[in-house]
């Protein structure tokens, strides 16, 4: 059993590094072992691309061993034609003596499937290795599965004294506050890349004109998305450029321009239906980065699964006070003398 656990944190490591180009599949790493010693091993790497098992099994030299030897999924091997073959038909093929995996695949055209072809092939299978690791490993893609819903992240950087913003007066000239320091920045950055859209509220495009891009990180930009409920925000703004595809909730109308999507939603405060229409194009999870307003709509509809709240050392002294997170912290990261980043879950 602890070997078994063994290989199966290093199936959650290399599953790990797929996070960013699988969605919306789940993140999966393979390692096949033979005689107590890792002789193959793979992960997930893009999606649409080869999974877990097949790129485990490639790298093993001498093919010869396979039906010798157990391999490791962390998460139920496929069943189903999608974009690749079924991996429970690769396992088979190859005579794999035993198949440990951490979870079940919540998919209904899995959900044990796999596990009862492998059995009936005489294969033997373990399941539930690590069973809670692998579901905070995967997170995302069983909210997504259970709820039909992205995976919601609230962020937001404060001042040391708890204050999100300055208070702006009308005709004010637009002015920059960045509470963080650049190991923050480089956080926020990767995190963009890591999810799958980024959602900002229309003051927020106003004010800030937020790029929304990876540029201090190395990777695609996520999709941008706002409501502008009478389309009101200008042209010029950052968001409509062509980095990346955005998509407008609003009140008008429903159109394709470009890299720009307009989709008709009435009632801004309607997150549900806004976010089952992202759920239906493909978006597995989201990165709240809006103003207090926006994030506390969310918080207010109970629309959230994660919160980090980024903590710099400016101090404002007046200002608008950050949204309440009514959860217990989770935990605590200091970056390079700020004082970080504090981690909410909605449990």
């Amino acid at each position: 059993m602890m070997d078994d656990k063994i290989f199966m944190q290093r199936c959650f490591s290399l599953a790990q590094m797929g996070l960013g180009n699988v969605s919306p599949n789940p993140m999966v790493g393979a390692v096949v072992v033979y005689d107590g010693k890792i002789i193959g091993e793979g992960f997930h790497q893009k999606y649409g691309f080869s999974h877990a098992e097949v790129n485990a099994i490639n790298s093993v030299k001498d093919k010869s061993l396979l039906k010798y030897s157990t391999i490791y999924v962390s998460l139920e091997p496929c069943c189903h034609y999608g974009k690749t073959p079924p991996c429970a038909e690769l396992l088979i093929k190859h005579h794999i003596k035993k198949c440990v995996i951490a979870n079940t695949d919540p998919n209904p055209k899995v959900a044990g499937k796999g596990i009862k072809i492998l059995q009936d092939n005489n294969i033997e299978v373990v399941s539930g290795v690590l069973e809670k690791d692998g579901l905070y490993l995967n997170r995302r893609f069983f909210y997504n599965q259970e709820k039909h819903l992205p995976f919601v992240i609230l962020k937001y950087a404060q001042s040391k004294d708890d204050f999100i913003d300055i208070i702006r007066k009308e005709g004010e000239e637009k002015q920059n506050y960045w509470f963080t320091n650049d190991a923050l920045k480089l956080f926020v950055h990767k995190q963009r890349f890591e999810e799958d859209a980024i959602l900002v509220g229309y003051n927020t495009v106003i004010n800030d004109n937020p790029t929304l891009n990876v540029r201090y990180y190395s990777g695609k930009n996520p999709v941008r998305v706002v409501y502008d409920k009478d389309l009101s925000l200008p042209k010029d703004k950052n968001i409509f450029n062509s980095e990346s595809k955005a998509i407008v909730f609003n009140g008008v109308k429903n159109a394709v321009e470009d890299n720009v999507e307009y989709i008709l939603l009435k009632n801004e405060n309607d997150l549900q239906s806004m976010l089952s229409i992202l759920y239906e194009k493909g978006i597995g999870s989201i990165i709240v980065e809006g103003g207090k307003k926006t994030i506390t709509r969310f918080v207010e509809r109970n629309l959230w699964n994660e919160a980090y709240v980024l903590t710099g050392n400016t101090l404002l002294n007046e200002g608008i006070k950050s949204p309440v997170i009514p959860a217990n912290k989770y935990k605590s990261t200091s970056y390079a003398g700020d004082n970080g980043i504090d981690y909410y879950f909605n449990i």
